[in-house]
């Protein structure tokens, strides 16, 4: 697929970049003029799949989280969220919901549930010791669709 437009940005994986990451997601791709929901839905995935690489990822220690969005030619939104941190040893187990590495009580172990729910597509690779690469796929309703013509 024809990518239209893309930004790129990498950040250190402090919790006070969490807002950061999602707000700057949801302004690039506010240019296709998306729906409330569609918005939000987007930044919930983002806010999740950042979350999981500053708790996750970089245990004790603070690291790079880069993101890629793109644009597609069909109206799509590509976000991919990398690290490379710690990695997972097993993504299956890690994608269960309730799921977590983190003392009882203290996460829901929900992040991978709450991204395949509100994303299209939902790709993670991971190689322990090698980091984490999220890739989220959102089709957007076109404008036309979303009113009914």
């Amino acid at each position: 697929m024809k990518i239209k437009n893309e930004v790129k940005f990498i950040f250190p994986s402090r919790s006070q970049n969490e807002s950061f990451a999602r707000g700057a997601v949801s302004a690039f791709v506010s240019q296709l003029d998306p729906t409330v929901e569609e918005i939000n839905d987007i930044k919930a995935a983002v806010s999740e799949a950042v979350t999981n690489c500053i708790v996750h990822a970089y245990v004790d220690s603070i690291g790079k989280i880069e993101i890629t969005s793109r644009i597609l030619e069909n109206g799509s939104v590509y976000i991919k969220i990398r690290d490379k941190g710690c990695g997972m040893a097993d993504i299956k187990q890690a994608m269960l919901p309730l799921f977590t590495t983190c003392a009882e009580g203290e996460r829901a172990g929900l992040g991978f549930a709450v991204m395949e729910s509100f994303m299209d597509k939902l790709r993670v690779n991971s190689r322990l010791g090698g980091g984490t690469t999220v890739t989220m796929i959102k089709c957007l309703k076109s404008k036309d669709e979303s009113s009914g013509r």
